[in-house]
């Protein structure tokens, strides 16, 4: 049966999209969903630990958020233009999403702030993606830091107070141009009471880019292409993840980015999890044979996007879909600063 993506839509009234985040993290609402009883239950993020056991391992992106939205103008003109940096491909040169793209010709100049940032259009891509190459002294993410702002959903209205807050408590490795949301309802108090429970704590990275939040623009899923993102597992995780799954412990992955690195890693490597690292395309829909992830940690994700499917795949389909209506019956808070579900 080939599905279409109005088959992953669901209705969602705007007030449930969550536009600030909570002041505490855990305080966040969690649905849990017994996929072997088809059971729903609603409790708090902070009551997580609960539902995981001693011997489990919780993997974590530790993907750092940069401010990749800056604000430029042509100098010629003096017309502006909003450039979202998604990675650094080399050198100087970066991938780009350009608004309004028809501004932002191959030859176009750009100028950031007064002048310490400059860009030059090198090529263009599909869907307003442009490759520029930044001009500068000093170092670059200095200039971002001053200059940038943090790439916010366009569904998210409201100012953002404190940027920390669009970051997980573990962030590290600068390269982001979202974040990884599931993650930021964890607390350092939270993990340390896992880690006392006897749950082991998995970093690896995935830079969140274009692949993660581009919406899907065909009728048939099969058609859908993709972006390209960044990834890395190292050794020790790699073995730890191993050891767990071989003792008979369950792999907790935090969002669907953890859940992308793994499980391209593994049918990659024809079923075994090794270091590596590399970029990944992959489209996770229903019918996909997970090999890694026993649980997922999630947010709600828009509908019809290529998260409501690899959460689909993880689960059914419909009984997703009847999950996100009971969510919307309830008042649970959507999308990047809204409220979680655990598929057991």
């Amino acid at each position: 049966m080939t599905l279409s993506t109005k088959d992953f839509d669901y209705e969602l009234p705007e007030e449930l999209i969550a536009q600030t985040p909570l002041k505490d993290r855990s305080s966040s609402r969690l649905l849990v969903i017994d996929r072997h009883t088809d059971q729903l239950m609603d409790t708090d993020f902070k009551h997580i630990l609960d539902y995981l056991q001693a011997g489990d391992g919780l993997v974590v992106n530790e993907t750092r958020v940069i401010p990749a939205r800056i604000i430029g103008t042509k100098p010629e003109t003096g017309g502006h233009l909003e450039v979202l940096l998604l990675h650094n491909r080399e050198g100087n040169e970066w991938e780009t999403l350009v608004k309004p793209a028809r501004r932002a010709k191959v030859g176009t100049k750009i100028s950031f702030g007064q002048g310490q940032l400059t860009a030059i259009v090198k090529e263009e891509l599909d869907h307003g993606g442009r490759i520029i190459e930044f001009d500068y002294q000093g170092v670059f993410l200095e200039i971002l830091e001053e200059l940038g702002q943090m790439p916010l959903p366009p569904y998210i209205k409201e100012k953002l107070n404190d940027p920390d807050r669009y970051q997980t408590v573990y962030a590290k490795e600068n390269g982001s141009a979202a974040a990884p949301t599931a993650g930021l309802h964890f607390t350092p108090e939270l993990l340390e009471a896992a880690k006392a429970k006897g749950i082991e704590i998995i970093p690896l990275v995935l830079h969140v880019g274009l692949g993660t939040f581009r919406p899907v623009s065909v009728d048939n899923i099969e058609d859908h292409d993709m972006h390209a993102e960044f990834y890395q597992l190292s050794d020790q995780s790699a073995q730890a993840i191993n050891r767990i799954k071989a003792a008979g412990g369950k792999i907790t992955a935090v969002g669907t980015t953890s859940v992308r690195t793994l499980e391209t890693i593994s049918h990659k490597f024809e079923g075994k999890l090794v270091a590596d690292s590399g970029w990944t395309s992959i489209f996770i829909t229903p019918g996909f044979d997970y090999q890694v992830v026993d649980h997922l940690i999630t947010n709600f994700h828009l509908p019809q996007s290529t998260l409501v499917m690899l959460v689909s795949a993880f689960y059914d389909r419909e009984k997703i879909l009847a999950a996100y209506d009971h969510a919307v019956k309830e008042k649970y808070r959507f999308f990047s600063f809204g409220d979680a579900m655990l598929l057991l």
